[in-house]
């Protein structure tokens, strides 16, 4: 059951942490005032954390409305272990499955799965699509090669010049489904086109949403409300379906 977005909940946010390649990565899972429920599976872009304000909105939002929600620091980010000169496109999604696994464990192993992915977290979440079957997906900024935002880390903080970043997600978009994809019209990172091409690729029910003049930070406060209603109601629809 999804709870209705206008009806309070009773929730909670507590630390879950978990493993990935024997590293100790740390999360926190959102609980709506139930047992039983459906979970999103937030995954934040390269220089991002858990705490992003993206992250902590849709988490909110999604926790009101009945959906829990998990947000988790990759290896080498925030709180968890790990070193992030070292991040791949691969560890990532190693991060997001061991996520997965956990989150199973704590809610039940047959609560429905969303995931949402912002910038090299939407590559995550298409990567590891096959693997985990969400319900739904929410993606924003997602680039489907590394081309832009290895690039961007590496003029921002020298000290990441060296990072791995080399993959082509075009032979992975194909099957993708219940799928919004957002992208801002004023992306300089990553190619607006980028979107256009996830969304023609994948597979009913499926929308794309281009936030006219929106930057690849979704830095105007409009466009931000905007997201967190479109996002939520994606969810719940597909959640309701399910």
């Amino acid at each position: 059951m999804v709870r209705p977005v206008d009806t309070p909940a009773e929730s909670g946010c507590g630390r879950l942490c978990f493993t990935a390649d024997g590293l100790e990565l740390a999360g926190w899972l959102h609980r709506p005032g139930f047992e039983k429920f459906p979970v999103v599976i937030g995954v934040h872009g390269l220089l991002s954390n858990a705490c992003s304000p993206k992250q902590q909105s849709l988490a909110e939002a999604c926790c009101r409305a009945g959906i829990g929600y998990f947000r988790f620091d990759h290896r080498g980010c925030g709180q968890s272990q790990g070193d992030m000169a070292a991040t791949t496109l691969e560890a990532r999604v190693r991060d997001l499955l061991a996520a997965a696994a956990r989150v199973q464990e704590a809610v039940s192993s047959d609560s429905p799965i969303g995931l949402f992915g912002s910038s090299l977290g939407a590559s995550v979440c298409i990567a590891a699509a096959r693997d985990l079957n969400p319900v739904a997906m929410v993606v924003y900024a997602g680039p489907l090669k590394s081309r832009g935002i290895g690039a961007a880390a590496a003029e921002a903080h020298p000290q990441l010049a060296g990072l791995d970043l080399s993959f082509d997600l075009s032979d992975r978009i194909e099957g993708l489904h219940h799928l919004l994809v957002v992208h801002g019209t004023d992306d300089k990172i990553v190619p607006v086109a980028d979107a256009a091409r996830i969304h023609d690729a994948a597979g009913f029910p499926k929308r794309l949403w281009l936030q006219t003049g929106g930057d690849h930070l979704m830095s105007d406060p409009v466009h931000q409300q905007q997201f967190r209603r479109q996002a939520l109601n994606w969810f719940q629809t597909a959640f309701v379906a399910s």
